[in-house]
């Protein structure tokens, strides 16, 4: 429909009613951004479970201590980084190659970060690259929930167009004739030619009804489920910094026992080399406790490269200076107790399975599959939706000339419903939303089953290790001894030095143990929190 008188009242209302629009928009789309999400009404399928904006990357502060849950050791923010490190701030293989002109790596020196497990954990929460993307891809889903919100609301359009022909023309009551014009016109929509309404409107609005409706509830889901998806890339990233910094403890710890294992055997091969020059003993002892050495200074080479390995991988995980080099606090290693191995399995996972932010995920993901069906259940019903407002200056002549320019309002609303291909395109439309549908609910029973595997191997990987501790404490103990008997026997003039051979070998291997088996314990710990979707705060 086309109206042009100047004092219509209908032009002075839809005019009135865009432009308090327009400042209604501006003046709300920054609060809206920052607390509508916090305020509005749960998504309908899911109950009580809110969407949240997500909170600003946490990093330690003085005025915030940070706790390892469970653990109850709480460290302060101020002895993170110790005084031998002051100034010294992580920076990332992106940050070093951008600074000044490309900064040489091999001459920056190789900076000292000391650590413990709880300033580890605080690091990864506050400066990780996963989580980081993680919540950038949240901001993009909230964006466009922002946008769908405000789908019906109309756009501003404002120009000028000028148009001219020369030649002929088919008039409405079909006669040819030959016509040499121009117009011009300028203000809110352009493009108006002849008797035809704008066709690039000033003030438009176009949508499909469904749209309007059902993708602000997609949208609302796709937005919790990234939320939900930076719990767990969070939680991951915890478990990832956990474990590498446990297994630099242990090749720390490793690297100890091989140095002492070394010095054992060099002090061991000199007796028997002595007591071979004098005749007291075999030339044999002297040669086999020689090798002994030798196989243990390899041991040593291995412990190091150990070290450097997992210095590595912790520094990746912390997205710290790729030279830096983390030197653990803890002086030896010590179970960490974070869930009672005595849970039943059944009360784990009834734990792990509500608790868990990827099936949280995978819940929104389902309920948006819903409602993209729905929105294709209800196309064929609903409209699409134009409507366009013009108010500007028009003038146009013959020939070139561009005069009579007057004012020129146009308003036009249209509303089509469409059937796609005869309706074969919208029963193919709905049967492909509900196919998404059931791959969604099949890939939440699937995250049910890898949830329920995860908590049950972890725990009784922690019932099994707990019990490992003892024994391997009560081996390290028997070969201490073992290794003190035989050495005071040898300071005793009884026996022969090479008889110590086995004890040093045992000695190595019982304390080997015993790191391996603690900090295979503490992982498991570990693994079986994150199992459960318990955050490490």
């Amino acid at each position: 429909m086309k109206h042009r008188r100047k004092s219509s009242p209908l032009r002075g209302i839809l005019t009135g009613a865009c432009c308090a629009a327009v400042i209604a928009i501006a003046g709300c789309a920054g609060p809206q951004r920052a607390g509508s999400a916090l305020r509005r009404n749960p998504p309908p399928m899911l109950g009580q479970q809110q969407l949240q904006r997500l909170p600003p990357t946490t990093t330690a502060t003085a005025s915030a201590p940070v706790r390892l849950a469970a653990m109850q050791v709480t460290l302060e923010a101020e002895s993170l980084v110790p005084a031998t490190a002051a100034g010294l701030r992580p920076r990332s293989v992106a940050e070093v190659m951008a600074q000044g002109g490309g900064e040489d790596i091999s001459d920056a020196g190789q900076p000292t970060m000391q650590l413990d497990l709880t300033s580890t954990l605080a690091m990864v929460s506050g400066q990780s690259p996963v989580v980081a993307h993680a919540a950038a891809r949240y901001e993009e889903a909230y964006a466009r929930l922002a946008a769908s919100k405000v789908l019906w609301v109309p756009s501003i359009r404002a120009g000028v167009s000028y148009h001219h022909h020369d030649g002929n023309l088919q008039a409405s009551g079909g006669a040819i004739a030959d016509v040499n014009r121009s117009s011009f016109q300028g203000g809110l929509g352009v493009g108006a030619v002849g008797a035809g309404t704008t066709p690039v409107p000033g003030v438009v609005a176009q949508f499909h009804a469904s749209d309007a409706i059902f993708q602000p509830r997609i949208n609302e889901h796709a937005a919790s489920a990234r939320s939900h998806a930076v719990d767990a890339a969070m939680n991951d990233s915890l478990l990832d910094g956990a474990i590498a910094y446990l297994e630099l403890l242990r090749a720390e710890q490793l690297r100890a026992v091989a140095n002492e294992t070394l010095a054992n055997a060099n002090q061991l091969a000199k007796l028997t080399a002595s007591f071979a020059d004098t005749g007291q003993g075999a030339q044999a002892d002297a040669d086999r406790a020689k090798t002994e050495a030798a196989i243990r200074t390899n041991d040593v080479a291995r412990a190091e490269e150990e070290v450097d390995v997992a210095n590595a991988r912790l520094v990746e995980v912390l997205s710290a200076d790729p030279y830096t080099r983390i030197v653990p606090t803890e002086p030896v290693v010590v179970p960490l107790h974070l869930i009672d191995p005595d849970h039943g399995s059944g009360e784990l996972l009834a734990m792990g399975l509500s608790s868990r932010p990827e099936l949280a995920e995978a819940r929104h993901l389902v309920n948006e599959a819903v409602h993209r069906y729905e929105r294709e259940r209800y196309a064929p019903l609903l409209p699409s939706v134009l409507l366009g407002l013009s108010d500007g200056s028009f003038g146009g002549g013959l020939g070139g000339n561009i005069g009579n320019s007057a004012n020129r309002f146009d308003f036009d609303a249209v509303a089509f419903w469409e059937l796609r291909n005869f309706g074969f395109g919208e029963r193919a439309a709905r049967d492909e939303r509900w196919s998404v549908y059931e791959q969604r609910q099949l890939e939440e029973v699937r995250l049910m089953d890898r949830v329920a595997r995860e908590i049950n191997v972890a725990h009784a990987q922690v019932r099994s290790r707990k019990g490992q501790i003892a024994v391997a404490e009560s081996a390290v103990e028997a070969a201490t001894e073992s290794y003190e008997r035989n050495t005071t026997r040898i300071k005793e003039g009884v026996g022969l030095p090479i008889e110590t051979l086995q004890a040093i070998q045992a000695l190595d291997q019982a304390r080997r143990e015993y790191v391996r088996t603690v900090v295979d314990y503490n992982a498991a710990q570990f693994r079986l929190h994150r199992a459960l979707g318990w955050a490490i705060q």
